[in-house]
């Protein structure tokens, strides 16, 4: 039986009550496990006092630098049967607005009473305010009757990198992994600096968890600043999305660093050059270096088992428990072992779906299948490659070119940081292949072309290559594409 996360908290805090559930690195403060459990205890029996029924939904706007209040915040809400809506601080104000339109929130817990916020129109409470203490009950037992596997736990909102961003429908089974409980509480340490609010970061709310492990939470990552915390407090494990492994091993400290403690690294969230990753772990001191896959609408679908050491290095892994992953061509029809196309992917559990959008969700999930509109192909051990976004593929004077496999031939260059590929309009042949990259060194966009013709067939070499300070990145660490190619080309995003 699925051991929903409410659930867990309970039993982990009657067990393990002094063991430290998360760290905040950056303030110093924690949350012990029976804390955690007591005070969402508090302020679930709290939100109900006020109003908030079981299906209601409370927005959750708490940003990066008070962790420990957006945890207890999520748990609560939860316990008291309502459904999370995790909002990101960085969305704009007219993202924000369209976004609570569609989500209909009937109480917003948040950082900061933002003017947006307060014109919207339900309860805003923000989590340094008179108002937020006055929400705690003084009565810390369990509430009682906790939601179900099939009850909706959150709506996450995808990141929008290729449209607007849509509501997902996420029920509790579909945050709890596993039944598994740990025997002993180690309290050593996983460091990880992906907001809760992100689709990685709410998986990791009782990742840590399930080990026996304390979650560090490392608020605004910088590659130096996470390089002091590995060497400060020796944690054993980390997560990283494939910017924040960009930037370690760009950092001039990157080579001389004491990162021994890391047992293992997990990276998600997006695509990583195989080139970055060797050399991220060569300056591990020995330990694995395992990426996943997941997306909002399904979850985690797979990952690189412990104990591979590099065998299948650039892969994303195997599936998981209860998890199918297929590949199939422009017709629909699975395509052999080796070939790129559509990721195709179905679970043991009930699919998600999109919030008040049939349309879509029957688009999107056929026959049981989430089609995922990444591609990728499947290798003869089973192990899930992907290169890249079906939507994002270029097409050059009848010519198809898949920006992942650009971006990791630029990244085999040692003065790239940073890189991103696209199609940006062209009047003869449709479309052309632009660049942005990051360099160091003082190395010039020539001198990188002519590097990638000896890699590349010409055609897919970018004639435009643009080079920046930074790339633009959401909060999932995912490249803002659709802005590159607005500002390279004066249009919309």
């Amino acid at each position: 039986m699925t051991l929903l996360q409410p659930d867990l908290l309970a039993r982990l805090a009657g067990t393990f009550p002094d063991g430290v559930a998360w760290r905040n690195v950056a303030g110093g403060s924690w949350l012990t496990l029976v804390d955690w459990h007591r005070r969402s205890n508090r302020l679930a029996r709290g939100l109900g006092s006020h109003g908030i029924e079981r299906g209601d939904r409370v927005g959750l706007l708490v940003g990066s630098d008070q962790p420990l209040e957006w945890l207890v915040s999520y748990m609560a809400i939860h316990k008291s049967g309502a459904v999370a809506v995790p909002l990101s601080p960085r969305l704009g104000a007219g993202e924000l607005v369209r976004i609570l339109r569609h989500a209909r929130p009937s109480m917003i817990l948040c950082d900061e009473a933002r003017s947006e916020l307060i014109s919207f129109g339900p309860a805003v409470v923000a989590v340094d305010s008179p108002e937020w203490a006055d929400l705690f009950s003084p009565d810390d037992a369990d509430v009682g009757s906790g939601p179900g596997p099939d009850d909706v736990a959150d709506i996450l909102y995808t990141s929008g990198t290729t449209g607007e961003p849509k509501g997902v429908v996420v029920r509790h089974e579909g945050l709890s992994s596993t039944d598994r409980v740990p025997s002993s509480w180690s309290g050593l340490g996983f460091l990880t600096s992906s907001p809760f609010s992100t689709t990685s970061g709410s998986l990791l709310v009782c990742g840590p968890m399930r080990a026996g492990l304390t979650g560090c939470f490392l608020p605004r990552f910088d590659a130096d600043r996470w390089i002091d915390t590995v060497e400060r407090d020796r944690p054993v494990a980390a997560f990283l999305v494939p910017a924040m492994v960009e930037l370690i091993v760009a950092s001039a400290r990157f080579e001389s660093a004491d990162l021994a403690s890391l047992v293992v690294v997990n990276i998600g969230s997006a695509p990583i050059a195989a080139t970055t990753l060797r050399r991220f772990g060569s300056g591990l001191g020995g330990a694995e270096v395992l990426c996943g896959y997941g997306m909002t609408e399904f979850g985690a679908v797979t990952a690189v088992p412990m104990g591979d050491r590099g065998r299948h290095l650039g892969s994303v892994g195997l599936p998981l428990p209860g998890v199918e992953v297929r590949i199939l061509g422009d017709d629909g029809s699975p395509r052999p072992e080796g070939e790129v196309g559509q990721v195709a992917v179905r679970g043991s559990r009930k699919h998600r779906s999109y919030l008040e959008d049939t349309a879509t969700t029957m688009r999107t999930w056929v026959d049981g299948w989430l089609h995922s509109g990444d591609l990728g192909s499947v290798d003869g051990d089973g192990h899930l490659w992907i290169v890249g976004r079906q939507k994002e593929v270029i097409i050059r004077g009848g010519h198809n070119i898949v920006p992942g496999e650009v971006e990791a031939a630029i990244f085999e260059h040692p003065s790239v940081v940073e890189a991103a590929v696209a199609g940006v309009p062209h009047d003869v042949l449709g479309e052309d292949v632009a660049a942005w990259v990051v360099l160091r060194d003082g190395v010039s966009a020539d001198v990188l072309r002519n590097f990638l013709l000896t890699r590349l067939a010409d055609y897919k070499v970018p004639r435009r290559i643009t080079v920046t300070d930074a790339l633009p990145r959401n909060e999932s660490g995912k490249v803002l594409k659709g802005r590159l190619v607005a500002d390279e080309t004066g249009g919309a995003p």
